[in-house]
């Protein structure tokens, strides 16, 4: 009796996917935008908004839209088939990191 090599090929290919999108959640995309945060605040607090500067910023704004949905909110909810725990993880992975960024230059700002 021989094995199928389909299946253990998806079981790989199943094991690889879930162990990028958890490296993706939890260390890729906390550090991207706790850093984004920083620069995005840098480039508001600081007021000089050349062109150079500004598509810098759009560009890194629709690269965190494009990062957030695709790689954290459809992989948990397809994960989970939960619209709330892919809610949840957006949180903790996404907004929460680019908030403690923003507050990071905040502090920085004031010394």
């Amino acid at each position: 009796m021989t094995s199928d090599p389909l299946s253990s090929h998806s079981e790989n290919r199943s094991d690889w996917h879930h162990l990028f999108a958890q490296t993706v959640r939890y260390l890729l995309a906390p550090v991207i935008f706790l850093s984004s945060g920083f620069f995005t605040a840098n480039f508001l607090i600081s007021g000089q908004y050349t062109w150079p500067r500004t598509s810098r910023a759009l560009a890194l704004s629709l690269t965190l839209l494009v990062l957030s949905y695709e790689f954290v909110y459809k992989e948990q909810r397809a994960g989970t088939g939960s619209p709330d725990q892919a809610r949840a993880a957006l949180l903790y992975s996404c907004v929460i990191p680019y908030v403690l960024g923003i507050a990071v230059m905040m502090v920085l700002w004031k010394f």
